[in-house]
Order: C-alpha cells, then structure tokens, then sequence
C-alpha cells in the first residue's frame, strides 16, 4: 500500500515536470532571455566625426549662432577672410645709439655754418630762408628742433601743421609743427637719422611752399676733408 502510494507520488512529480518543461518550450523564456540580456548589454558605437568646413579664401563666413538663438531671427553677421594682406611700406630707422653721439670740434661747427651762409646767399632771395647749425639735441634723443621765432612769426602758420621737408634728391618727409612752440616734432627724428646728421652740421631751409621746406645739408665733416 506504501509503494502504490509512492510510486503515484513520483509519477506525479515526474509529471508536472515534463509539464512546466513544456510550458516553458511553449513561453520560449530561454530566447526571450537572450534577448533581454544583449538588449542591456552596453553597445559600444563608434565615435562619430564631424567635418569641419574649411573658410574659402577671400569669402564670407557666418558667424556661428548658439542653439538657444536658432530660433530667433537671424541678423546677417559675417567676418572677412582675408587671403592676401598687403602691407604699406615703411621706411625704417635705426635707432641711434646716446653712447655713439659725435662732438663736433668748433673749427668744424663754423666751417659748417659759413658754408651754409655762402650757399644762402645764391639762393633765390623771393623765398624765405635761415640757417640752422645742428645740436645733439636736433640729431639724438629728443629729436626736436626748435625754429627761429622771428621766422616762425613771418613766415609760418599760426597753428599745429603738417610740414614737408624736401632734400636735395627731391625725397619728401613730413613732419609736424608745433605753432605754440615754433619748432618741428613728429617726423624730424626720421628726417635726421635717414640723413645721418650729426652734431655740428649746418642745414639751410628754404621756404618754397607755404608748407614746404626745401632743406640743403652742409656736414660738418667736410672740414677734415677740406
């Protein structure tokens, strides 16, 4: 009586075994396991890689606007792409050195200064002139040189101008006057290193324009040299 009752206990058993097997043949819940795994499982994508647009030359490129602005109405903002700069030229001068300055002896400073008389006197006698002996402060460090007040009084405007300085070899310089203080200021440093005055030379200056001086330069070396 034990054994049929056991033995229907175990057929039982075995039986709601092969049941639940069925079950889950029939649910498919192996695959469906498989697939919830790969799907939670992290996928690794390749980066993707944006392609930055390169500017044209000598175009228009729109400013870039930020997302929260997309919406509103643009307004046409563009940057110039310059593909060729072209620069002026300048002429450019050396800095002179204090350490290098030279002294003119006093037989040189007058042979300079009458040299200077003598070719005043044949210039045309219609345009206004003076002679200016030069100083260490006309050649080097401030570089300015203070005019003749009498002159400036004559002959010169009566306000801040432009003035051009003309060489011998017909090369025009500008430089700025100051009326207050009858003298030149911007520009004569330039004017006096490219011609590489020194202490003791004597410069003759030739009104020819109401603006425009004509300049004759006698060195002071030209005393060795005599």
């Amino acid at each position: 009586m034990g054994a049929g009752k056991a033995l229907s206990y175990e057929e039982m058993r075995q039986k709601k075994l092969e049941e639940n097997k069925r079950k889950l043949e029939e649910l498919n819940l192996s695959h469906l396991s498989l697939v919830l795994r790969e799907a939670t499982s992290p996928k690794t994508t390749p980066t993707k890689q944006t392609k930055r647009k390169v500017p044209q030359e000598g175009g228009l490129v729109a400013v870039r606007r930020s997302d929260r602005l997309a919406n509103l109405p643009q307004q046409p903002t563009y940057r110039e792409v310059a593909s060729d700069i072209v620069e002026r030229p300048r002429r450019s001068f050396k800095r002179r050195c204090l350490a290098d300055r030279v002294y003119a002896s006093d037989e040189a400073r007058l042979y300079a200064q009458t040299k200077a008389e003598e070719l005043e006197s044949q210039l045309d006698p219609k345009f206004p002139t003076f002679v200016k002996p030069m100083l260490q402060s006309h050649v080097t460090g401030g570089f300015w040189l203070g005019l003749p007040r009498h002159f400036c009084t004559k002959h010169l405007p009566r306000k801040d101008t432009m003035m051009t300085l003309v060489d011998e070899n017909g090369d025009e310089f500008k430089s700025l006057y100051l009326a207050p203080k009858n003298g030149l200021s911007g520009g004569w440093r330039g004017f006096s290193i490219y011609h590489e005055l020194v202490d003791g030379d004597a410069l003759i200056f030739q009104l020819i324009k109401p603006t425009t001086f004509k300049v004759y330069i006698i060195r002071a070396s030209g005393y060795d040299q005599s």
